[in-house]
């Protein structure tokens, strides 16, 4: 019984120190920038690779989070109707109001929750599909920065407003000033400097672009579907 309990203390232990390690290693902290109208119109260059002004004329646009949260987002009318298991909420994206239609029968503080549940599914799952066009958004800050690899990229820092404010974005960009990923300083995510790849790329009937993979550490991938 000691010895396996010896050889659980082990495992454990080499368990916690591969975790330690991986963070020491992985953990970056955030780049310093420098704002201007450089960085400004490489912000430009970035949405107008994507057709930003196609994106400002999409009327609609449907698209599912992983196969577990579907939106069905009237820009015109600023609502979107957001479902996942037997729930099915239609929130207003302005007044950040929301009515319950599924399920019919649920309390009034049920309802809260729900409504509430469904701003953050979409807040982050919207994330994935327009990040890019969001660069001049009220509260954002736009640099210019130099990763420690030698990188160069577009940090977006969200100063205010939004549901996370402080969070920072830094977007790799290709030849043709297309994001291919993009590296995350969030509250949400354990390491400073995830990076997500931004590929395989849709373009919806407007003629925007948005990216369908998004893929961590050559594996987990937060990819949208039937986009339309």
């Amino acid at each position: 019984m000691k010895k396996l309990f010896r050889i659980l203390a082990i495992t454990f232990l080499t368990f916690i120190l591969g975790i330690f390690v991986f963070y020491l290693v992985k953990n970056e902290s955030l780049p310093e920038g420098t704002a201007g109208p450089k960085a400004d119109q490489t912000a430009m260059s970035m949405m107008a690779a994507l057709n930003k002004s196609a994106w400002d004329s999409t009327t609609a646009v449907s698209w599912t989070f992983k196969g577990i949260h579907h939106y069905e987002w009237n820009r015109i009318e600023n609502s979107v109707l957001v479902k996942w298991d037997e729930n099915e909420i239609l929130l207003n994206t302005n007044s950040q109001t929301g009515q319950v239609i599924l399920p019919e029968k649920i309390r009034e503080e049920g309802k809260e929750k729900l409504i509430t549940q469904a701003f953050v599914y979409f807040n982050n799952d919207s994330f994935w599909l327009c990040a890019p066009f969001k660069a001049f958004d009220p509260g954002t800050e736009r640099s210019l920065v130099t990763l420690k690899d030698g990188r160069e990229g577009l940090m977006i820092t969200y100063a205010s407003g939004g549901t996370t404010p402080g969070d920072s974005y830094v977007w790799i960009l290709d030849k043709n000033n297309k994001p291919i990923s993009v590296k995350m300083w969030v509250t949400i995510l354990p390491l400073g400097g995830m990076e997500f790849t931004w590929g395989n790329y849709l373009t919806l009937s407007s003629g925007a672009q948005v990216a369908q993979d998004h893929i961590l550490f050559n594996g987990v991938n937060i990819d949208l579907n039937n986009i339309h």
